[in-house]
């Protein structure tokens, strides 16, 4: 009985303790610590969640539509909270996979990081955001994952405004795209951070780039209390996102799908074809009214996360670089469309406007015959009938002759180089400053270019010279032994600006690159006051009620180098050539009565390829108002393929053979209405 008696006592003694002491914790965590306690267990039953605002409609200048959004319901999912589970989300993963009808691969693959060796699909945006995975599901699919939360955790379906391109494949370069927002953007641009609702999406080329955060607009905040199966039990305060800006355009819808429609047709035409680019810009304002490219592709392929088969597709070289926009990126020899420049050039230099020039089949530059096109001699002729007749011998002779008064191959101390300068004054070799990102510079090349090129290569050039280029001999001996001959030319004589190549840069040949873009900047300049502008897509920025407007403007960035007199010669000139010059043959039949096109066509050759197709025109020809530039790579002739192209563009506009997508060859004007609900007035 004493041993029994006492584990009785111990027992007793044990049980005593062990109620004083959760009666002092219990003191402890109502008493003391009470208040925080209380604090806590309201945070868990609340959750801040950032609402993204809907991003601002991009329009054309008539408030028709170029991108638009489209209520889709979208399933996303968390992949922190993914993390935190056992299994990894693998069992949630399943279970969603089997109400989406996906298998588990693809789902995995799609929320799994983006790497250097992780081909999509997968996640490019922050891993602290919600990953989108499906973004247009059924209301049944969706109601399924909602009503059953408990077997869902970290997943969410809502109705998410998804981004819609009615012009489909048009312009695609030229709008742009949306991705996830990444981690180093949240790091460098703290207005987005402080905005982010972990599902936004960013510009990443076009216009949804450059005017990425008018068109975003601001986040709204949300709390809301919930249970703790993450079930909301209703909403503690709310502040209502801002819809973003809508962007008005100067482009119109009818003459990009005439632009698009007219390369397309131009591609398919000209058999060696593998690019294609147009610019239609608004002489008076410098507004482009529409821009394309060819190859193209359907900017909706970036929604929901695209697949490696695409994006590699969109990366092919074999594809035609279809990302890549030809109109400011593509940089080709001019050809005889740089002639505006060279005669330009002539006259600063003091050629007589009006005078008598001899056009012969052949001119000798240094010691290197170089030939009018097929050799064909054109007598004695002004500048006038030069440009109309596209005589090169002319530019050959007037270019040689300046590259002679710099000293030749021992230059002055300050040479002129009329013609480099003047193509420089013409905008050439340097960006236009259009609003779209990447814009490329061309190439104007003249003395300081060639010894800044041999500077940057001669040492290669030397190394090449001794060792040859086995690779190539391999399958070309001849063209080894020649690319071994011009590396040991460049290794001792690199630094000079030669003869020849003066001739060539007087007809836009050799290593002088334009983009049509230039080239189209350059050509209103001259047609219309002279005056160089950067020229702009975007026309207006304005609230999605309508109440404020911010007008944009293409600013004036120079002024061509050539008075009235001479323009209004030079674009005379011009305006015969569709009728009596290179280009009659791709106009013929057409209504001159009705509108007068005028323009110049271009051939530039290019080694181992077919030639690049260009022409160069306005409207009205006496008074001009729009500029059209087409240019095809390896379309052959400019009377060929893209001057047939820029007679197409031409009939749309002004309605030749139905409609006129611009009534009297005019752009509109006077901004869309957009009503305080954020609908465009008709």
């Amino acid at each position: 009985m004493t041993r029994v008696r006492a584990r009785l006592v111990v027992l007793q003694f044990l049980v005593l303790t062990l109620l004083a002491v959760l009666t002092v914790r219990l003191w402890q965590v109502q008493v003391v610590h009470g208040s925080q306690f209380v604090v806590a267990a309201t945070e868990t039953r609340t959750r801040d969640v950032i609402v993204p605002a809907v991003r601002g409609q991009i329009l054309d200048a008539s408030g028709r539509p170029l991108v638009r959004n489209r209520a889709s319901l979208v399933v996303s999912v968390d992949r922190a909270e993914f993390e935190r589970m056992r299994d990894g989300g693998a069992a949630v993963l399943k279970r969603l996979g089997a109400v989406l009808g996906r298998p588990l691969k693809e789902l995995r693959q799609r929320i799994r990081p983006c790497g250097p060796k992780v081909h999509r699909p997968c996640w490019p945006g922050s891993l602290y955001s919600q990953i989108p995975i499906d973004d247009d599901v059924s209301t049944r699919q969706a109601l399924q994952i909602l009503e059953r939360q408990e077997d869902f955790p970290g997943v969410v379906a809502e109705v998410q405004a998804v981004r819609d391109y009615p012009l489909g494949t048009g312009a695609s370069q030229t709008l742009g795209y949306l991705q996830p927002v990444t981690e180093e953007e949240l790091k460098k641009r703290s207005k987005l951070k402080a905005n982010f609702s972990g599902v936004d999406l960013v510009g990443r080329d076009g216009l949804e780039y450059v005017y990425d955060e008018a068109l975003r607009g601001q986040s709204g905040l949300r709390r809301v209390q919930v249970d703790r199966m993450g079930k909301v039990l209703g909403v503690e305060r709310q502040t209502s996102p801002v819809p973003g800006d809508v962007l008005i355009t100067n482009m119109d819808v009818n003459v990009q799908k005439a632009v698009d429609a007219a390369l397309a047709k131009a591609m398919k035409s000209a058999p060696s074809a593998d690019g294609a680019a147009a610019v239609v810009l608004d002489v008076r304002t410098g507004g482009v009214v529409a821009i394309g490219s060819m190859p193209t592709y359907d900017p909706s392929v970036w929604a929901g996360g695209i697949s490696e088969k695409d994006y590699q597709h969109l990366l092919s070289e074999k594809a035609g670089l279809p990302l890549i926009s030809r109109a400011t990126h593509g940089q080709y020899a001019p050809g005889s469309t740089f002639k505006v420049s060279s005669v330009s050039a002539m006259v600063r230099d003091g050629y007589p406007l009006h005078g008598k020039y001899d056009c012969p089949g052949v001119f000798d530059v240094a010691g290197t015959a170089f030939h009018n096109f097929h050799g064909i001699p054109l007598g004695v002729l002004d500048l006038h009938t030069a440009l109309v007749k596209s005589c090169d011998t002319i530019f050959y002779k007037a270019a040689y002759e300046m590259w002679q008064r710099d000293g030749g191959l021992t230059p002055v101390r300050r040479p002129k180089e009329p013609m480099t300068n003047t193509a420089k004054a013409f905008g050439f070799g340097r960006r236009t400053g259009i609003d779209l990102p990447g814009e490329v510079p061309g190439r104007i090349p003249g003395r300081a270019w060639k010894k800044q090129m041999w500077d940057a290569t001669h040492h290669l050039s030397c190394q090449r010279a001794k060792t040859g280029y086995p690779e190539v001999e391999k399958k070309n001996p001849g063209r080894a032994a020649y690319l071994k001959r011009l590396a040991h030319e460049n290794c001792v004589e690199g630094m000079q600006w030669k003869a020849a190549e003066a001739a060539n840069l007087s007809i836009g040949q050799g290593d002088v690159l334009v983009t049509p873009l230039q080239l189209a900047a350059a050509y209103a300049a001259l047609v219309g006051d002279g005056k160089l502008r950067s020229p702009r897509i975007a026309k207006a920025i304005v609230r999605p009620d309508g109440s404020h407007v911010e007008e944009i403007k293409a600013p004036v960035t120079g002024r061509l180098p050539v008075d009235k007199g001479t323009r209004d010669y030079i674009r005379k000139a011009l305006s015969e050539v569709t009728s009596d010059g290179t280009a009659a043959g791709a106009f013929g039949g057409f209504p001159m009565d009705v509108v007068k096109i005028g323009g110049k066509t271009g051939t530039a050759e290019v080694y181992g390829k077919e030639d690049t197709s260009w022409f160069a025109s306005f409207a009205p020809a006496a008074d001009p108002r729009l500029v059209v530039v087409v240019t095809v790579s390896q379309g052959g002739q400019g009377a060929m393929a893209a001057a047939p192209a820029a007679r197409e563009i031409w009939e749309a506009i002004y309605g030749i053979k139905g409609p006129p997508a611009l009534p009297g060859g005019k752009p509109v004007a006077r901004l869309p209405k957009i009503r305080s609900d954020g609908t465009v007035a008709e």
